[in-house]
């Protein structure tokens, strides 16, 4: 393995953490249930100390069930363009639906605001419906390369 090229990298700071959850929207959120995994691309946005993710839902929802039977829940936001400034934040702990009084401090527009529009895929929009969930953190992970 003598030939094989590695980047070094390092731990970030709070600060740092916070501003690349602030300055991006997407990341991967990773579910387990009874032995199998399920990850899937989210909109987020990064709010006192939590992410809050909105999600379609409909009948049947596998990302519902799966978030319903999750203890714990990991998120990875990443970039690597070009490679040399690689970085990566892993998060993990509980998810749950926002809490109602939570919720309902955000009206439509706000919702709007804080988040991209709501990918859709093969469901009529009619029959999905919206809901915001909260990923309190447990743990926090920053890295990216250094020198």
């Amino acid at each position: 393995m003598e030939h094989i090229e590695f980047t070094y990298t390092g731990g970030m700071d709070q600060d740092t953490v916070e501003a690349y959850l602030d300055d991006h929207r997407f990341g991967v959120l990773s579910l387990a249930r009874d032995g199998e995994a399920y990850g899937i691309p989210v909109a987020y946005h990064w709010r006192d100390g939590s992410l809050l993710l909105r999600l379609g839902e409909h009948e049947g929802s596998k990302k519902v069930a799966f978030i319903e039977s999750t203890d714990t829940a990991s998120f990875v936001l990443y970039g690597a363009d070009p490679p040399e400034e690689s970085w990566s934040i892993l998060i993990t702990g509980t998810i749950e639906p926002l809490p109602d009084e939570a919720a309902e401090s955000l009206d439509e527009a706000t919702i709007n605001r804080l988040f991209v529009p709501l990918r859709v895929f093969d469901e009529p929009i009619e029959d999905i419906e919206t809901g915001l969930y909260r990923l309190t953190i447990d743990e926090i992970t920053g890295r990216k390369a250094v020198e």
